[in-house]
């Protein structure tokens, strides 16, 4: 029937009803319904595996941005670890080579969760709660995307637009009996690279093969066909390519004839109240057409903006924590920033003393021989503070001290 529509036979019937798309060279010598179904020309190609597998998709998805980032919140977590745990945590000492290590191994050790250093702070605590849950969110957002990215790297189309297959000299396939030859010869394919098939298992063979192994490249048909065909093979084939519209499909009638008003009215009152856009959902499958289609779509990278809030969080606690340890550690040595010592000597002092195990500091005072009644009673305060940092300056540093442990007597009592 499409390859008469044109000829003047068809006036020996009434009416030709059917999957007929409406052409201006058919419309001299029948008149058309209302179109019943919208349509349209494309193409459908084979999906093949990707061979060249790129060696650093890893990397991808995630931006270079957040990359650094990350590489950098890493390393100032394990930093703030390593000042919140040094004093009380003999894992933390040691050579400095290996305190550095502590620092890097302790905050990448998060990312598989094989950190097993206890903690003994509860700044430390607070800060790993919270770097814990960035690490989580940060570590399934990586996995999602990077499995997202493998998956569609495998589903890759062969082709992408019909220029494509003209340049190539690849053959391509179509209806037999459709008026699609002749829109593919107009976008100057040659009659020789073209090929007929008549059903969709046709179709199915033909692309399996190939152009080179006695097949096609592609398929090139009307909407509603390839939607079927991508409904049975949507595993195998996706639809590329920009969409040529159409007028779409209608019933064809004698000229004047007079049911076609009737026919036209009832096809719109169906349009109107959705029935035949549930018919075409039904048989058609425009859903699943869309679904394949959408697989040759690239993933998208996540970026440092998804992020900001997270890293904000994470930045907040550490400095916090960081702020409320210094403030303690400055107050228990305010004597020292309080001294006469030149800028340089109080930083080496607080060095010293920060580089003290802080179960030290306490033993030494516990230990600290007591004082003849007579001296102590006479001593100011002032006198018994200095006493106990008299360990951290020494004579080297331009301090009149006595040596280690040796009362300084101010006073005596009578």
């Amino acid at each position: 029937m499409h390859k008469n529509m044109s000829s003047s036979s068809v006036t020996e019937f009434d009416a030709v009803v059917g999957d007929i798309a409406i052409l201006v060279n058919r419309s001299r010598f029948v008149d058309f319904s209302f179109p019943y179904t919208e349509s349209g020309v494309s193409a459908v190609v084979p999906i093949k595996d990707n061979e060249r597998k790129n060696a650093w998709i890893f990397m991808k998805p995630l931006t270079m941005d957040l990359w650094l980032t990350i590489g950098a919140f890493f390393v100032f977590t394990g930093f703030v670890v390593w000042v919140l745990e040094h004093r009380v945590n003999k894992e933390f000492r040691g050579p400095r080579l290996q305190q550095v290590g502590m620092i890097f191994w302790f905050s990448f050790s998060t990312l598989v969760f094989a950190h097993k250093e206890k903690v003994n702070s509860n700044l430390t605590r607070f800060v790993m709660i919270v770097w814990v849950f960035v690490v989580l969110v940060l570590t399934s957002s990586y996995t999602a995307n990077l499995t997202s990215m493998l998956t569609i790297q495998q589903l890759h189309p062969t082709i992408t637009d019909l220029h494509d297959l003209r340049k190539n000299g690849d053959f391509v396939g179509y209806q037999d009996g459709s008026y699609v030859r002749g829109f593919l010869k107009d976008m100057h394919f040659e009659d020789s690279k073209l090929r007929n098939y008549s059903t969709l298992e046709d179709y199915d063979d033909a692309l399996s093969r190939g152009s080179r192994n006695g097949g096609v490249a592609a398929i090139v048909d009307e909407l509603p066909y390839l939607r079927l065909f991508l409904d049975k093979y949507s595993h195998k084939y996706t639809m590329v390519g920009p969409t040529y519209e159409t007028a779409g499909f209608g019933f064809a009638f004698r000229r004047g004839s007079p049911l076609l008003p009737d026919v036209s009215r009832a096809i719109l009152d169906l349009r109107e109240g959705g029935n035949l856009m549930k018919i075409s959902n039904k048989w058609l499958r425009e859903e699943g057409c869309r679904d394949s289609d959408a697989t040759v779509k690239t993933s998208k990278r996540l970026t440092l903006d998804s992020f900001k809030g997270l890293f904000f969080i994470s930045l907040l606690s550490s400095s916090s924590a960081l702020a409320i340890f210094l403030s303690i550690f400055f107050y228990e040595n305010r004597v020292i920033l309080a001294s006469n010592a030149s800028i340089k000597q109080k930083i080496y002092a607080l060095a010293r003393v920060f580089d003290e195990e802080k179960d030290i500091l306490s033993s030494k005072a516990s230990k600290t021989p007591p004082t003849p009644r007579g001296i102590a009673a006479a001593q100011s305060p002032a006198i018994s503070i200095s006493y106990q940092h008299e360990e951290v300056f020494s004579q080297d540093e331009g301090f009149s001290t006595t040596e280690p442990g040796t009362p300084i007597h101010h006073a005596t009592a009578s």
